[in-house]
């Protein structure tokens, strides 16, 4: 077996098991090969680091026996997405606020419930800011009626 990482047109990245090189370009030249995220077919290997060090662990195991592919009865495939299209829709809104967000605030890391505070109370310029906050801290600007609200992240900007 063979763990390739790709990325479709798209730049959505993924990983995918084959049984070896062969099966990878065999399937990808039927179109059965898909990104998981928005199902487009286009899709090409990543650079991959090599698995250092497996060698010595290795154990022989016995192979599955191949089966025969499924055969697909239009002429084209159909795509195969995880995500409905109103949850890529979704996803797609979310990273559009958090990209306006970044774009039209400064970042002050840490800073950012003392300076909110700060802001609030009179002591320093209003401006827009984003940062990072504990839950305590957020919990204490909450309570003195401090508008705060989280800058949303998807899961595929934390890989």
């Amino acid at each position: 077996m063979i763990l390739y990482s790709l990325c479709c047109e798209k730049e959505h990245a993924f990983d995918s098991w084959f049984r070896d090189s062969a099966a990878y370009d065999q399937q990808k030249a039927r179109g059965l090969v898909a990104c998981p995220v928005c199902g487009s077919t286009q899709v090409e290997k990543r650079l991959m680091a090599p698995a250092l060090g497996a060698g010595a662990r290795k154990r022989e195991v016995e192979p599955a026996p191949a089966s025969e592919p499924a055969v697909v009865e239009r002429g084209v495939p159909e795509k195969l997405a995880i995500l409905s299209e109103k949850e890529q829709a979704l996803r797609a809104m979310l990273r559009a606020v958090r990209e306006q967000v970044v774009r039209n605030s400064d970042y002050v890391g840490e800073e950012f419930a003392t300076l909110a505070r700060q802001m609030h109370e009179g002591e320093v310029e209003q401006r827009s800011i984003y940062g990072e906050a504990s839950s305590e801290e957020v919990r204490a600007l909450i309570e003195d009626e401090i508008e705060v609200m989280p800058l949303p992240s998807l899961p595929d900007e934390r890989n």
